[in-house]
């Protein structure tokens, strides 16, 4: 006897839904979503979806409450529009939240099998509004053994093209917060991600996407912040990442881990880096690790990166650049790639204050060196208090191991070890540290045609020279001011050590040029209108 009064308001329902969906908007409490925060929402708003992918597309609206759902699955031509006041609310119960494999494998395969909103082989789709995405990450216990299962992604869009997202507020993944595979064309702009709810909560990941656009965003993480990575055959290309703020506990700006694919045409300008405000987080730091980190470990090549205008405060290292050769392919059925190239990248006016006395690296191997790597308008301010035991300590190669900016330790430089690099240049960088610091600014080992123009940088009494060439073929140092009575500006050593020009410096408040180890030649150094330059 219900069945007439059921269809009847079933049919009012309908009605409702059709009249508003001629205007191209489907509101999934049309479809009988009730967003109490409580009541799961994921059929209607599904339906809803569907419903507005079979009107040739338009907007599914979330108004005016919280809406629980598991997983939801966007379609071709459809903008989810969140409004102010609502809450797209993920269930805390993992089994709302269905398997999938997508048809583009990757390593993330992996992974993370499952997420709250999800699409692939998608064009002209939207994330859009000022209303929030919480994942009620912390919700999900991370198992030991498969640590990386049955925590949801918040965002996984896989082999789509022309993606919006923007203006949202995302909170609480369980996982990443936002993973872009294989995409094209994606832009997300504007939006604000809060991640602490659980371990591996990175705030965005672009990989092997290109064509991308990141802007006016605000990234707070647990775990890295603005994250490009290639976890397929398939290069991060024509990415650009502008006037964003990155907040991280562990590298705030990125290009790795996995670089299988590589890193090709990326502009990265006008962003603030800090570590988070309070607290250690799950990753049990209570400060971020590098502020840049520009990682190739697992073949590709990593080349044409240019990186403008960035202030960082706070974080271990400002800067951190690495060759290695982890091998790691993404597909257990493949061979472990070749080591990757790694060239031509331009870094320019970024200051960093109040960071630790780890130093900054840039590191190829013996026979694979980073090469052409201009920076320029560096101003660093390092803790110090390092050790001159330090200065002397080996620096072990570690061509396998994970790369992170700690992971020689602290360095023989409180400034920048660079070692195994080809055309290398710095231009008007100024180091400084808070406590003394006996180690020498900078230590180059293994480099080949260094360029080194108008550098400045605090030497301690007692320390060692501010400069140390080790196995450098073609230096040229000109325009500097070292300023300390009784130091030693540059120290040459290495029998491989040669064609070293000191030329147009004012050395006249210092102690002594140059000191020499007993396998150099004494024909390595020559020295062009210095100021004081005889001593």
């Amino acid at each position: 006897m219900f069945a007439p009064i059921f269809c009847f308001f079933w049919s009012v329902a309908a009605l409702a839904a059709a009249a508003f969906a001629s205007e191209g908007v489907f509101d999934p409490r049309d479809f009988g979503a009730k967003p109490d925060g409580q009541t799961l929402c994921t059929e209607p708003i599904q339906r809803a979806i569907d419903a507005c992918a079979a009107a040739n597309g338009g907007t599914v609206l979330l108004a005016g409450g919280k809406f629980l759902s598991g997983t939801i699955t966007l379609r071709s031509h459809v903008t989810l529009r969140i409004e102010t006041g609502a809450t797209l609310l993920g269930s805390t119960n993992i089994a709302h939240y269905p398997h999938n494999i997508p048809s583009v494998r990757s390593y993330t395969d992996n992974y993370v099998k499952q997420s709250l909103i999800a699409g692939e082989n998608l064009e002209n789709i939207g994330l859009v509004g000022a209303g929030l995405i919480d994942g009620q990450g912390g919700s999900f216990i991370k198992n030991r053994e498969r640590p990386y299962e049955n925590r949801p992604f918040l965002i996984r869009l896989v082999n789509c093209r022309d993606v919006l997202v923007e203006g949202l507020r995302l909170r609480n993944s369980a996982m990443w917060m936002q993973h872009y595979l294989a995409c094209e064309r994606v832009t997300v702009r504007g939006v604000h991600v809060w991640n602490y709810g659980n371990e591996n909560n990175d705030g965005i990941d672009l990989d092997g996407c290109q064509d991308c656009t990141v802007s006016q965003c605000v990234f707070d993480s647990d775990d890295d912040g603005i994250t490009l990575k290639s976890t397929l055959d398939r290069p991060c290309a024509r990415i650009t990442i502008s006037d964003c703020i990155a907040r991280s506990r562990c590298s705030a700006i990125k290009m790795g881990t996995e670089s299988n694919g590589g890193f090709k045409d990326i502009t990265i300008n006008n962003c603030v880096v800090t570590s988070p405000i309070g607290g250690n987080g799950t990753a049990g730091r209570p400060r971020g690790l590098a502020g840049i980190a520009l990682e190739l470990v697992d073949g590709g090549q990593l080349e044409r990166i240019a990186i403008a205008n960035i202030t960082i405060q706070g974080v271990s290292t400002p800067l951190f650049l690495r060759l290695g050769d982890r091998g790691r392919p993404f597909d257990p059925n493949r061979p472990p790639p070749a080591i990757g190239s790694f060239q031509d990248v331009v870094i320019n006016n970024i200051v960093a204050t109040g960071v630790s006395n780890i130093g900054c690296s840039i590191t190829g191997q013996p026979d694979h060196p980073i090469e052409n790597v201009s920076l320029g308008n560096l101003q660093f301010h390092f803790e110090g208090g390092g050790t001159r035991e330090l200065a002397v300590r080996p620096v072990e190669e570690l061509p396998k191991q994970y790369p992170e900016c700690n992971m020689f330790g602290e360095l023989p430089a409180y400034g920048f070890y660079c070692r195994h690099v080809r055309g290398l240049r710095f231009a008007n960088v100024q180091l400084r540290t808070t406590e003394p610091d006996p180690r020498p600014a900078m230590v180059f080992d293994d480099v080949e045609h260094l360029t080194l123009s108008s550098f400045d940088a605090d030497q301690w009494p007692n320390s060692l020279p501010m400069l140390s060439l080790i196995q450098t073929r073609g230096a040229l140092i000109s325009g500097c001011q070292p300023r300390l009575a009784d130091g030693t500006f540059l120290r040459l050593s290495g029998s491989g050590t040669r064609r070293v020009t000191l030329v147009a410096n004012d050395f006249s408040h210092v102690g002594k040029v140059a000191e020499f180890a007993a396998d150099v030649a004494k024909d390595a150094l020559s020295l062009t209108a210095n100021q004081a330059g005889d001593k």
